[in-house]
């Protein structure tokens, strides 16, 4: 899936009224996610997207020292910190952008994916993936 593509699919499921704020959104979403999946994981999800939402998730990891665990709350106040709204909508937009995540990414690297999310954020991804969280 093509940068425009995911852009323009993000801010349709999100609502958001211009393709700025749907990429802020994105990168948002992206690099919180980077920081919160293992190192490795994480460079598996970079290469299966295009360059320029990729480089943030790259740069996220190399900035933490160690794989993170956080929950839901720490999630969602990151995305909003990042995206410049509120916690509400900082989940409503990682929703929407792993929905979109699930649908450009090889069905067995989102397997991998929710396996390492906690239940609290797994809930967040497409109804059918969300039970399959641990």
């Amino acid at each position: 899936m093509q940068h425009d593509e995911i852009i323009g699919k993000v801010q349709a499921l999100t609502r958001l009224p211009d393709r700025g704020s749907a990429e802020m959104a994105t990168r948002a979403v992206l690099t919180t996610l980077a920081e919160r999946l293992p190192s490795g994981l994480t460079g598996h999800v970079a290469a299966q997207l295009p360059p320029t939402l990729a480089a943030p998730m790259r740069q996220a990891r190399e900035a933490v020292a160690e794989d993170e665990r956080f929950g839901l709350t720490t999630f969602a106040g990151r995305i909003a910190g990042r995206a410049e709204t509120d916690e509400d909508a900082a989940l409503l937009e990682a929703a929407a952008v792993l929905e979109v995540l699930d649908a450009a990414l090889a069905p067995e690297l989102t397997e991998k994916v929710v396996a390492a999310l906690p239940r609290d954020i797994g809930g967040l991804l497409p109804s059918g993936r969300a039970d399959e969280s641990p």
